[in-house]
């Protein structure tokens, strides 16, 4: 089964959300940053890796947070949420994203979101009331 991650970085109560470069399936829509786990890595190697990648910055991983299944045309797979702590927004090279923005709960489930991380959504919810 194929393993996603998302990097859930959360601060005064808004979520940093990138918008993907157009193309592809997601081309265009919102998501949480992440990626695909990749041959032998742990997650939080693959978040480091994936952040260092598409925005240039080293990020520390923290807690896991939930996971939830999807169907994606290569079949079922699995999506995994950590908390992740960024040094600074300011000066990100984006190469997967055409924007980055803060965004509450509520602002992201009006965003054309990617379908795999809305699932993450009432997790998410819950998780705030104790995120600190």
């Amino acid at each position: 089964m194929n393993q996603s991650l998302a990097g859930i970085i959360y601060e005064h109560g808004q979520f940093l959300v990138g918008k993907r470069i157009p193309g592809g399936d997601m081309g265009g829509r919102w998501e949480f940053p992440g990626g695909k786990l990749d041959g032998d890595e742990k997650p939080e190697e693959t978040l480091v890796r994936e952040f260092s990648e598409e925005m240039g910055v080293t990020v520390r991983v923290g807690e896991f947070i939930t996971s939830v299944p999807f169907s994606h045309h290569n079949g079922q797979a699995q999506l995994s949420a950590y908390r992740v702590f960024i040094p600074q927004t300011d000066s990100l090279t984006l190469t997967e994203h055409t924007d980055i923005a803060w965004r509450t709960l509520d602002e992201i489930e009006n965003l054309e979101f990617v379908d795999s991380d809305r699932l993450l959504l009432p997790a998410l919810r819950e998780w705030v009331k104790h995120a600190r």
